[in-house]
C-alpha cells in the first residue's frame, strides 16, 4: 500500500475524529457551565447530584463508559439499538465525561472572582443573571483558557478511544492498515495528524487566550 494511499484512508478517518472533536465541545462547554451551577447551587439535592456525577466521571475509566452508554440499553433495557448508534454512544460517553472536567474549571474559574464584584454590580443596578452574563464570565474564560486548552488537547487524543466500539476514526483505520500490512508506517502518519491537529488547537486556544487579553487581573 503507498503512502498516499494510507493517507487518503487516515485523512477519511479523520474526518470522524474531527467530529467526535466538534460535537463533544459543541455539547460538553455548555453543560460544563451547567453543571459548574449545579455544583454551587444552594438546593442541596441538586447540589450532591452534581457531585455525585462528577465524582463518578471523574473517578472511572471513559473507555468503560463508553462501553456502559453503548452497551446499557440492551442490557438494562432490551433495546437493540443497531449499527448506528455506536456513532451516537459515541458522542454521549465523550459528552457526559467532558462535561464533568470542564464543570469543575469552570466552577474555579467562578470561585476565583472576587466578591466584591458581586456587590459593585448590584449597586450598579444590574440583575443577578446580567452581572454573570456581562461581568463575571468573560472574566471567568479569561482565567480557565488555560487548564481548558489542557483538556481540549486530551479530547484530541481520546478521540482515539472511540475504536473500541467500531467507530472508524483515525486510529481504528490506522491499527486496520497495520494489521494488513505489517508496518507500522499508519500509526506514524497518524501521530502526525494527531500532532499537526493539537498544535493548530494550541495556537487557536493561544489566541483565544490573547483576545480576553484586556481583562487584566
Amino acid at each position: 500500500m503507498s503512502i498516499e494511499t494510507i493517507i487518503t484512508m487516515l485523512a477519511g478517518g479523520m474526518v470522524t475524529s474531527l467530529q467526535i472533536f466538534c460535537f463533544t465541545l459543541v455539547g460538553a462547554l455548555p453543560l460544563g457551565l451547567l453543571v459548574s451551577l449545579g455544583r454551587g447551587s444552594s438546593f442541596t439535592p441538586l447540589r450532591w447530584f452534581v457531585r455525585f456525577y462528577i465524582s463518578v466521571m471523574r473517578g472511572t475509566p471513559l473507555i468503560l463508559q463508553l462501553f456502559i452508554v453503548y452497551f446499557g440499553p440492551y442490557y438494562i433495557f432490551g433495546l437493540q439499538m443497531g449499527q448506528d448508534f455506536r456513532f451516537t454512544a459515541t458522542l454521549i460517553a465523550f459528552i457526559l465525561n467532558y462535561a464533568a472536567y470542564f464543570g469543575e474549571i469552570f466552577r474555579s474559574g467562578i470561585e476565583s472572582i472576587p466578591h466584591g464584584q458581586y456587590e459593585a454590580a448590584a449597586v450598579l443596578g444590574y440583575s443577578r443573571t446580567q452581572t454573570f452574563v456581562r461581568i463575571i464570565l468573560p472574566q471567568v474564560f479569561k482565567r480557565i483558557i488555560p487548564p481548558l486548552t489542557n483538556e481540549i488537547i486530551t479530547l484530541v487524543k481520546d478521540t482515539a478511544l472511540a475504536f473500541t466500539l467500531g467507530v472508524a476514526e483515525m486510529f481504528t483505520q490506522a491499527k486496520a492498515i497495520v494489521s494488513s500490512q505489517g508496518s507500522l508506517l499508519a500509526f506514524l502518519i497518524a501521530g502526525i495528524f494527531y500532532y499537526v491537529f493539537n498544535a493548530l488547537v494550541a495556537f487557536i486556544m493561544e489566541r483565544v487566550e490573547k483576545a480576553f487579553a484586556y481583562y487584566h487581573e
